[in-house]
């Protein structure tokens, strides 16, 4: 069995946590997700926050961010633009999340 994966790209921060619960939702459902917040400092998680992002990470998610302050303040994995780059050729999907 093939299992899809999934990258959701937060490029409005206003949209991020909203995302990061999506990307869950799909690792609940045996896809591999993944998020990136791209270009935007984020404010600090809350507890709730954090715990939606462990439960990501034990279903083998992940969240990352391509600002150092997020990696910092938030625990996201740092990712350069030419990693996401070819982290993206592994996905089945890639959804632009949150565009206003």
């Amino acid at each position: 069995m093939e299992y899809k994966k999934v990258c959701f790209m937060y490029r409005n921060k206003d949209y991020t946590m909203d995302g990061i619960r999506s990307a869950l939702g799909l690792a609940v459902e045996n896809m591999y997700a993944y998020g990136v917040v791209l270009d935007n400092e984020i404010p600090a998680l809350d507890e709730n926050q954090q715990e939606s992002i462990e439960m990501l990470r034990d279903m083998e998610g992940e969240v990352y961010s391509t600002v150092q302050a997020n990696v910092d303040k938030s625990g996201f994995e740092a990712i350069t633009i030419e990693e996401l780059g070819e982290k993206l050729r592994e996905m089945t999907n890639i959804v632009p999340y949150g565009i206003k």
